[in-house]
């Protein structure tokens, strides 16, 4: 997930989320038994989608090494900057292709719902990934138009 915003702010600290919270990816089960085992390193996105969800999660938790982890270093930024007065809130999967445990590449179209102050907002992107020395890894947004 890439953000096209205007110039972030100072970020405020990230929010608290524990093993036992609902996982922001919107999948049943707690953020321990979700996403927060891949945050953690003790296992591994098997399809762009599930590294997509991983990584609405990580945005939601400012999770910056797990974002640049799984992000392609040809189009991995030096950091990741965080708006301090936003929040993730839900996100919606809308489609993928390809992208499966047996793929090379694949897309997610997705719309992530935020909060910042008290405007509510939604980011739509089409995601590519790819695997990259064996691991999915988020490579570029595709253009909506």
């Amino acid at each position: 997930m890439s953000r096209r915003r205007p110039a972030p702010r100072a970020a405020a600290p990230a929010p608290r989320l524990l093993p036992s919270s609902p996982c922001p990816c919107g999948l049943p089960g707690t953020y321990g038994e979700c996403c927060g085992l891949l945050h953690r390193g003790q296992a591994a996105a098997t399809t762009a989608e599930s590294l997509m969800r991983s990584r609405f999660s990580a945005f939601a938790a400012r999770d910056e090494a797990y974002l640049l982890r799984t992000w392609h270093p040809d189009t991995r930024p030096d950091s990741v900057e965080f708006d301090a007065g936003l929040r993730w809130v839900r996100l919606e999967v809308l489609s993928g292709s390809e992208g499966g445990p047996f793929h090379s590449e694949g897309t997610v179209a997705f719309r992530a719902h935020y909060v910042e102050g008290r405007e509510e907002g939604v980011l739509t992107e089409h995601s590519r990934f790819v695997r990259h020395e064996g691991a999915w890894v988020y490579l570029d947004a595709l253009s909506l138009d």
